[in-house]
This record gives structure tokens, C-alpha cells and sequence, in this order.
């Protein structure tokens, strides 16, 4: 498997859980919130045909946590986009899977992380969630194919 692409920017915010498990009871969200999330998650699989997964939680080794969260996906991981959160360190981490970055450029993860971490700035943790797992969605997802020459 081809390294996993990551984008990094700092952030504030609670702690969490898992890879794929947006959050788990006692970590600061509410059901509410936790519900939100799983739905935004689902939303994105759904517009982009990738895995969109979200841990929000300490990263122990970093940038290495993060990319062995992805590489735990197994045969989805290539598919997967991972939005890693460390509320302890304040960082961000967006990994994909090789297949997940042929669709989502550099450019597109770093908007991602600017949109999220303005929102965390402001105290806004699961609006910050919800507009980069928004950006990541319709980057990634398949553009229509127009043809101008019919008759």
C-alpha cells in the first residue's frame, strides 16, 4: 500500500474515540451531536463513494496514529478518507488512502483543515467537523460528464 497522503494544522476541541466511530458517550458530545456526525459521515460516503471515517482523540505517535488508524481499515483503506482530531496537541489530521487521493489534492485536504480549524478557533467543534467532512465531500465527489456535442 502506497503511503497515505496527510495534511496537518492546529485546533482545540474534546476527545474521543476510534477510526470510523465518530464519537462514543461521555466525550463531550451530545447525542445529538454524535447522531449529526454519523449522518455527515454517511452524506459523504454517499456523494463521494469513498469511506469517510472520523476519530476525534489523542494521536500517541502523531502522524503515525493517524496512519495506522488508516491502515486498520484493511481493504477499505485505500478508499478511506480519515479525519483525525488530537484535542490534547491541538492537531488535525486528514490522511487518505491512495485511491481517496486521487480524488482529494493537496489543496482540497488543506482547505478542509482551514475550514475546520476556524471553527475551532471560535469554539465551534462539531461545526468545524461538519464543514470539513462538507469541503472534503464535494471535492471528492464525481463530477457529471457534460457532452456539448449531441444533435
Amino acid at each position: 500500500m502506497r503511503t497515505p497522503h496527510l495534511r496537518r494544522s492546529a485546533a482545540s476541541h474534546p476527545r474521543t474515540s476510534q477510526p470510523g466511530v465518530p464519537v462514543q458517550p461521555g466525550d463531550g458530545f451530545t447525542s445529538e451531536q454524535r447522531a449529526e456526525l454519523a449522518h455527515l459521515l454517511a452524506s459523504a460516503d454517499a456523494a463521494s463513494g469513498l469511506s469517510f471515517r472520523l476519530r476525534v482523540g489523542g494521536l500517541a505517535e502523531g502522524r503515525t496514529s493517524a496512519e495506522d488508524a488508516l491502515a486498520a481499515e484493511g481493504v477499505r483503506a485505500s478508499d478511506t478518507v480519515l479525519i483525525a482530531i488530537d484535542p490534547g496537541s491541538r492537531v488535525l489530521e486528514i490522511v487518505t488512502g491512495t485511491r481517496a487521493a486521487a480524488r482529494l489534492t493537496d489543496r482540497s485536504c488543506a482547505l478542509a483543515a482551514l475550514a475546520m480549524t476556524s471553527s475551532f478557533s471560535a469554539g465551534d467543534l462539531v461545526g468545524g467537523i461538519r464543514n470539513g467532512i462538507q469541503v472534503l465531500a464535494d471535492h471528492a465527489a464525481a463530477q457529471p460528464t457534460v457532452h456539448l456535442d449531441t444533435f
